[in-house]
């Protein structure tokens, strides 16, 4: 046992951890130090485990992701004894012999394996078995995924809120032994730092689930990041067989704003008293940064494929609606009509303003597009083209992101004032496209 490269292990914790909000990172007295003799702060506190205090787990959960995912430096010991809630309502870290490096691949492979789960993608996820040292390589892909399958669907199906970080180590232990799956060892720790944190909020609140907790983060660090492998793994989960998968993109954006940060991080926050307000201003402000172009980029480009197939929609019901106010015009001409290309694109652009307008469902699940929308429904027919571009006339009442421009930080009015010419290059190259395509193929 070396107390100095402990003190060390501390200096580093503390530097990288401790001004977070209320974490609390003794000092570590490194001169003062000897091989055998440690010398650090001394904090008064309770062990988090003894008192009912949700609040400092969810700050551990923050913590913990940020070592794991973030920097990569995390504390390998985290029992209940190592964790305290100090006199003046902080969480402190004590212990710092046993600590981990999680290699930037391995951290990709985590958070992907973690979306793919999520998304059942459990084809992808077998993949991430082997990227985490999880299976051998020579395990038979197809085998694995149908074992993954039944391991998780049901899990999964009950909503990732509700997922139990232990329940599904236990069940996947019990199903993969037969493909020789091993836990690596700096696996098990990081396992082991969530599952501590659910054991002891579930010991006050039997309902609290710390992947329900940090599936937020991931998607918010899948939406944000700049590692080409996470950017890769966003295009390939939106986009399948070449066809723009909303619902996952919807997902991933309702989750990620559930996410907490180091600014919201407060004992005593209050809610927006407009939420739906609040959000809005969060999506705009993250698409609108440097951090948010790898998202705005997807959503321009499917935006302006939609106004295409709007514009496409229009033009055929405005030539039918001509042609049968002519007298004795027979059986009407032939008119643009939407393909089924068209009419995926038209579906795409209704969901995605009404994402961008952050109307939640509990708010008003009338205007969220199911199963009973004209749009979700339409087809070529004029009749079917005329009900969904009356649907479409509605989507400027659910707009209301533009009277909080002005509230926008002035990055993000300058970076808006761009997308209209952006978004105009992006129809007209489409347009002239498709016309080129209708006049030689």
């Amino acid at each position: 046992m070396d107390y100095k490269a402990e003190a060390k292990n501390g200096l580093k914790f503390r530097e990288l951890y401790g001004k977070f909000r209320d974490v609390m990172v003794p000092e570590m007295y490194l001169e003062q130090t000897r091989r055998r003799v440690l010398i650090m702060e001394w904090i008064e506190g309770e062990k988090l485990s003894e008192v009912r205090d949700q609040y400092l787990v969810e700050v551990g959960v923050y913590c913990s992701l940020s070592q794991l995912l973030e920097y990569g430096f995390y504390h390998a010991d985290p029992h209940p004894g190592n964790l305290l809630r100090t006199v003046d309502g902080k969480l402190a870290y004590l212990d710092f012999g046993m600590m981990g490096e999680f290699r930037q691949e391995l951290r990709d492979g985590f958070i992907e394996a973690c979306l793919h789960l999520v998304n059942r993608d459990f084809d992808a996820l077998a993949k991430d078995f082997i990227t985490l040292g999880l299976l051998p390589p020579t395990a038979q892909k197809g085998e694995v995924t149908k074992a993954l399958t039944g391991v998780f669907e049901n899990a999964v199906n009950k909503g990732v809120q509700n997922i139990s970080f232990g329940d599904l180590s236990g069940n996947l232990g019990r199903t993969m032994y037969k493909f020789k799956f091993q836990i690596p060892s700096y696996f098990s720790l990081v396992i082991r730092s969530l599952a501590v944190l659910e054991g002891i909020a579930v010991s006050f609140n039997p309902e609290y689930k710390v992947l329900g907790s940090s599936y937020p983060w991931i998607a918010r660090k899948v939406l944000t990041d700049s590692s080409p492998k996470l950017q890769s793994s966003l295009q390939t989960l939106l986009y399948k067989d070449g066809e723009f998968q909303i619902d996952r993109l919807e997902s991933l954006l309702t989750e990620s704003l559930r996410a907490r940060t180091e600014q919201s991080l407060n004992r005593n926050q209050q809610e927006d008293v407009d939420s739906t307000r609040y959000a809005i201003k969060k999506v705009l402000s993250f698409i609108l940064t440097e951090q948010g172009a790898f998202v705005k980029d997807l959503l321009l480009q499917e935006i302006s494929k939609g106004i295409d197939a709007l514009g496409v929609a229009t033009l055929s019901s405005a030539t039918s609606a001509a042609t049968f106010r002519l007298p004795f015009s027979g059986s009407p001409s032939p008119s643009p009509s939407l393909d089924d290309e068209d009419v995926t694109n038209l579906r795409n652009l209704y969901r995605l303003l009404l994402l961008l307008s952050r109307v939640s469902q509990t708010e008003n699940a009338s205007l969220i597009p199911g199963n009973n929308s004209s749009i979700q429904k339409v087809g070529g027919s004029a009749d079917e083209i005329s009900l969904a571009l009356y649907e479409m006339a509605s989507v400027p009442e659910l707009l209301p992101a533009l009277s909080i421009v002005n509230e926008l930080p002035p990055e993000s009015q300058q970076q808006l004032l761009l997308l209209p010419a952006d978004l105009t290059n992006r129809v007209l190259s489409r347009a002239v496209a498709r016309t080129i395509r209708r006049l030689f193929v």
